[in-house]
């Protein structure tokens, strides 16, 4: 009988204590807002001289749920892909690949007015003109043919101004201001 209340003692403890644990999800379980957010990059770097600039991810981004609600005021990074070599001075790779191109801001619009990406898109195209799209989290090539795809970052010609965040996209993930 004794045993029998103490295993009885022991199962009611324990419940107990998992009772008391916090029901909050961790952060890989969050669920996602209501406000929907979308992944932004900044300049990680400005080339010696030669006209580039490379973008992408901080420690702010978050390329898998998006790092800024889209209620944000921020400028659209846009890209033109001209077929460009690569610079001196710049070794592509996967993390920091060569756009093979250009990159300017858009001045800054309210994430939640990006309502796909083509609307994002034809903003660069409105601002820039043909062949500008909004930058995409895999632009960056490497290679010796600038044949794969890279991700985080990449270099292309351009300036853009420093301490700033920009609205980018990202094709395989729910990062986007319109997801």
């Amino acid at each position: 009988m004794r045993k029998l209340l103490r295993q009885g003692v022991i199962g009611l403890s324990a419940a107990a204590s998992l009772a008391l644990l916090p029901t909050a999800a961790t952060p890989a379980q969050a669920a996602p807002s209501a406000i929907p957010s979308g992944m932004t990059w900044t300049v990680l770097a400005q080339g010696a001289g030669n006209g580039t600039v490379r973008v992408g991810a901080d420690s702010a981004t978050d390329p898998y749920y998006g790092d800024t609600p889209a209620t944000a005021t921020l400028p659209v990074l846009c890209l033109r892909v001209t077929g460009s070599g690569v610079p001196a001075g710049i070794t592509p790779d996967f993390y920091a690949g060569w756009a093979r191109g250009t990159v300017a801001a858009t001045p800054p619009v309210q994430g939640k007015t990006l309502t796909s990406l083509s609307v994002a898109n034809n903003l660069c195209v409105q601002y820039y003109g043909a062949g500008w799209r909004m930058a995409e989290f895999h632009d960056g090539r490497y290679g010796s043919n600038l044949e794969s795809s890279g991700g985080w970052s990449f270099w292309a010609h351009g300036y853009l101004p420093s301490n700033t965040r920009f609205w980018a996209t990202i094709n395989d993930q729910p990062a986007n201001p319109w997801n």
